[in-house]
């Protein structure tokens, strides 16, 4: 290992970063969190523009999901252009490559999914044949199953290119992180909150991760105090569940972790996009075993169908 992974405090800190206005604000966060801790320690952000960025008018399912995100980033780690990259954990692909972890996993910000209209309260309220937009297989299957009236269209390009385009008619509502309009300032355009019966959310939807190379143990030792112990947990539970059922962009799934004392309550499901098959369940166990929790609300999930869904998936090529 090089004297560098074994210094206590390493020389300097860049973070890498997509260049959307969500992504930086999520990069800023981590430097003005880390410049605090350690102000003389130079942290600055390198900007990049991933393919996934590049390809905005492609529905993410079919040019390889999330995954597409992070994975330049990852390179910029690797090539050692950068130290750090900082993710939503819900683009985080479930297997990391070989040499990579999350370090740190900051705490909460709210997990659920907004109802964006400029014309419409809620969900309930939109007359039959209204577009609702939406980037994610995740909503689409849940509102296809539980609103099969409406008509669910593709929605792709940064939240602020999204609402531009609601705001121009495209669509009667859109649905959104509430975390991304929180950080961006844009609560304002939250028209409604999704019950978590209405919108599951994404493993890990909220919570920031910090990536480095495994064998960056000085990184790994700064980046500890922003590691946030409760988000952390929740976030393991659901992202096992995700994993074990081939979690991606192109399996609609989501999972919702909550910590009640020392117990872990998970809630989980995995539909068609059509949502003509959804199947859901929930499980309690110990925090102190969160993989586990996440492991037996998969198999809870598998014995309800979910194995039937994703041969379905697979032989749609989905």
């Amino acid at each position: 290992m090089s004297n560098s992974s074994l210094s206590a405090t390493p020389a300097r800190i860049v973070i890498a970063s997509r260049e959307s206005a969500l992504a930086l604000w999520q990069a800023r966060f981590i430097q003005h969190r880390l410049n605090a801790l350690h102000p003389q320690l130079p942290i600055s952000i390198s900007g990049m523009t991933s393919l996934g960025d590049r390809l905005s008018d492609v529905p993410l399912a079919k040019i390889g999901g999330k995954a597409l995100f992070v994975k330049e980033l990852e390179e910029a780690l690797q090539q050692g252009a950068a130290d750090i990259a900082v993710h939503s954990m819900k683009d985080v692909p479930m297997r990391l490559p070989p040499g990579f972890t999350v370090a740190a996993i900051t705490e909460r910000e709210d997990a659920r999914d907004a109802f964006v209209s400029n014309s419409f309260p809620d969900l309930d309220a939109l007359p039959e044949g209204s577009v609702v937009g939406t980037s994610s297989l995740r909503r689409e299957s849940q509102l296809r199953a539980r609103y099969p009236h409406l008509k669910v269209n593709s929605l792709r390009g940064n939240v602020e290119t999204r609402l531009k385009k609601l705001d121009q008619g495209q669509y009667a509502a859109i649905i959104l992180a509430v975390a991304g309009l929180k950080r961006l300032g844009l609560e304002g355009r939250v028209t409604a909150l999704l019950t978590l019966d209405q919108s599951l959310p994404a493993a890990g939807q909220g919570a920031l991760g910090i990536e480095c190379l495994s064998k960056r143990e000085d990184l790994v030792r700064l980046l500890q105090p922003l590691n946030h112990h409760q988000t952390y947990v929740c976030v393991v539970a659901e992202r096992a569940m995700s994993r074990i059922l081939g979690g991606s962009c192109q399996v609609p799934l989501g999972a919702y972790a909550q910590l009640q004392g020392r117990e872990i309550y998970l809630r989980g499901f995995i539909g068609t996009p059509d949502g003509s098959h959804v199947v859901s369940a929930e499980v309690r166990g110990e925090a102190s075993k969160a993989e586990t929790v996440g492991e037996v609300l998969a198999k809870a999930l598998r014995t309800k169908g979910a194995d039937k869904i994703l041969a379905q998936l697979e032989g749609q090529g989905t």
